[in-house]
């Protein structure tokens, strides 16, 4: 069986292709379908099955390009394939909004599954939003493109991004420097998410000037934390103790997400997960929301998913 859809234009049969015809090999391997460009038409070729599937695709990633969006991210496209194959029926690609803000390459970031669209639509009507789930989820990345954008449209005058100084299998004794040059390594990744999202020169205008600050979460102690939007990364390696601490430092027009992953804890087994604590005494609490990610929602590469599913049937 065939199918046939006309493009409106060569930009638009770029973007689907991708580099090198990427998308368009991907899309062949997957659904077990022949594409075949001829002037402006592309042919569809396969069982009924899978040419309906590959063809709902097609459609979806045109509409998306046919209503703004440049490109097509390989992560959009192994999720809509991953969605797609694992429906017995004909499913309904939700058109999700993936241009919160723009990188400093000028790439859209924003949600790629539903469960990043609902975490992300959380942290816009809650003042103290939890994100829990595994690793490659986007948790701590779409708060940080969620602190900037607040940024950038004034809603906040500053971004706070903390993360607990927990030693994951090694000593911090025994890096080389002082204090700050230990727990750097610690806050890397949350500077590696900033520097995606703004320029080099305004970032490192913004942390002498006080408008961004990276720091452990010790550093919070004390202080009331008003007119900001702070993140808290690794949150499964707070204390009971240190999770009551920082959730107690909201001040006024401020918002506060927590992200962790409870599998990945580095605490000594002695000492309650903070994170686990916060669950089960704030979840019923108004303008507090929980959201849970699953291995459906891993935007990294197609293996870190069966990784996770592999590790949870050993739980």
């Amino acid at each position: 069986m065939d199918k046939i859809i006309r493009f409106e234009s060569q930009k638009e049969i770029q973007a689907l292709f991708g580099a090198q015809d990427a998308n368009l090999k991907s899309i062949e391997k997957e659904f077990k379908v022949k594409l075949t460009l001829r002037g402006e038409h592309l042919k569809i070729s396969g069982t009924a099955a899978n040419l309906k599937k590959a063809s709902q695709l097609v459609e979806y990633l045109l509409t998306g390009l046919r209503s703004g969006s440049e490109e097509i991210g390989q992560t959009d496209l192994v999720y809509l394939i991953s969605n797609l194959k694992k429906a017995k029926g004909t499913v309904q690609l939700e058109q999700l909004d993936s241009s919160i803000i723009r990188s400093c390459a000028g790439k859209q970031i924003g949600p790629k599954t539903n469960g990043q669209k609902e975490y992300v639509e959380a942290i816009q009507k809650h003042d103290i939003v939890f994100g829990i789930g595994p690793a490659g989820t986007g948790k701590t990345y779409l708060a940080m493109v969620c602190a900037v954008e607040a940024l950038k449209k004034q809603e906040v005058r500053r971004i706070i991004l903390t993360r607990p100084a927990i030693e994951a299998g090694e000593s911090l004794g025994y890096l080389p420097g002082d204090l700050q040059a230990k727990i750097s390594p610690y806050l890397r990744p949350l500077y590696d998410a900033l520097y995606d999202m703004m320029e080099a020169r305004r970032i490192e205008n913004y942390l002498e000037t006080g408008i961004i600050e990276v720091a452990p979460l010790a550093y919070m102690r004390g202080r009331t934390l008003n007119d900001a939007f702070i993140v808290l990364d690794e949150a499964q390696n707070c204390t009971a103790e240190q999770m009551k601490m920082f959730l107690t430092r909201l001040g006024f027009d401020s918002k506060a997400v927590i992200t962790g992953d409870m599998t990945q804890s580095d605490l000594p087994g002695a000492k309650p997960i903070g994170l686990l604590q916060a669950q089960d005494i704030l979840n019923e609490i108004e303008g507090i929301k929980f959201i849970y990610f699953s291995g459906s929602d891993v935007v990294r590469h197609s293996l870190v998913q069966r990784i996770i599913k592999a590790y949870e049937k050993t739980v």
